[in-house]
């Protein structure tokens, strides 16, 4: 939006009538110098020291007319401005509230899920008064493991997936006594923030520590790291780019280690698992981070130290991909085997039969689950 010429033109005659009289003043201020000097060299002094405040009295009424139109300069520009905006905003505002709509479809499914790994880690956990001492005083570490590659449509999966796991960082817990036979959870709170009040029977909730019967909020610490390990994955790393599973798993790096050094500075030393002595966690993060640097393809020991890291921190884990499927079933099944030998000392002879066997079940189990899904 163009300033009219009448703005401009008030600017340039206040400036014109300011330098117009300071030229005027000058002229005059030096006419009468000389002729002072000419009669009473002493009395020029005493000129000078009135000079100022005539100037000040003939240039003050031109200087605030001045600053008056170079404020009407100013409104104009920013009324231009925010007509700009308005116009940029109007444009892009159905593409603002379809963004908006589908994060908000992607955090429901992360927090559907994270609502339930919550529950299930609290009722297998409240016999451990460590893992319960952590859960209030640090708070919870959530690991997700992500199987997607960098290309194609898997790639837009790994995008939403990382911003949905993100904004889990904004959800607090809080368990409360169930006062019937509903323990379904309660939601409360906006975007901005999230309150999930899960509800336990009498007897359940007696075994809680004071601090969590008394209400107090337990905040969830969300990781994410991603390896695509298909043949599109293959593609990416030869032919595209594999900069956003990189990105995404540095960030997450360092997100872990803020929570190792809170679990450090808070938690003595006893109230990690017992199978904990096994690897330093220290060097475990070390470890990580360097295979993190390494930039390998298909890095899979991403992975496992990932997986061992939140195990040790009495984390609770996720495993997807795109479908829950094959890539899923592959991992999950091979941690479980790789938990019986290195928790429940499964003998290593055993260790490829009981892969075998898990993942032969384990696949007639999802293809029973997919066929009902899709015949509903």
């Amino acid at each position: 939006m163009a300033f009219p010429d009448r703005v401009w033109a008030n600017v340039g005659k206040s400036l014109n009538c300011v330098i117009a009289m300071v030229d005027r003043l000058l002229e005059k201020d030096n006419i009468s110098n000389i002729k002072e000097a000419e009669n009473d060299p002493s009395a020029a002094d005493c000129k000078v020291l009135h000079t100022g405040g005539d100037w000040y009295e003939q240039l003050y009424p031109l200087v605030i007319t001045l600053k008056d139109c170079m404020g009407e300069v100013v409104t104009r520009a920013k009324q231009s401005m925010a007509f700009v905006l308005l116009q940029e905003l109007a444009c892009g505002l159905p593409q603002c509230l379809m963004l908006t709509l589908r994060r908000d479809i992607v955090f429901s499914q992360a927090l559907a899920g994270l609502v339930c790994g919550f529950i299930i880690k609290l009722h297998t956990g409240l016999h451990d008064q460590g893992f319960l001492q952590q859960l209030h005083t640090v708070g919870l570490l959530v690991q997700y493991e992500g199987l997607l590659s960098t290309y194609s449509e898997e790639a837009g999966m790994l995008e939403d997936m990382a911003v949905g796991i993100s904004d889990l960082q904004k959800v607090m817990f809080k368990v409360i006594e169930a006062k019937s036979e509903d323990f379904l959870p309660i939601i409360t709170g906006r975007r901005e923030h999230y309150i999930i009040e899960v509800q336990l029977p009498a007897k359940m909730f007696e075994l809680l520590p004071q601090e969590i019967k008394e209400g107090k909020l337990l905040r969830m610490y969300p990781v994410l790291f991603n390896v695509g390990i298909n043949e599109q994955q293959t593609l990416a790393e030869r032919f595209g780019d594999t900069t956003l599973q990189e990105n995404i798993n540095q960030e997450n790096l360092e997100l872990l280690k803020e929570y190792y050094k809170l679990f450090t500075e808070k938690m003595p030393p006893d109230c990690l698992p017992h199978f904990q002595e096994q690897n330093d966690l220290k060097g475990l993060l070390e470890n990580l981070h360097q295979n993190i640097q390494a930039k390998k393809r298909k890095n899979v020991e991403i992975m496992w130290l990932a997986a061992t890291i939140c195990r040790k921190l009495n984390g609770v884990r996720f495993t997807c991909c795109k479908s829950a499927k094959d890539r899923t079933s592959m991992s999950v099944t091979l941690e479980q085997c790789s938990i019986l030998r290195d928790e429940h000392q499964l003998h290593k002879d055993f260790f490829i039969r009981a892969l075998d066997c898990m993942r032969s079940h384990y696949d007639a189990a999802i293809d029973v689950y997919v066929k009902r899904l899709f015949h509903k």
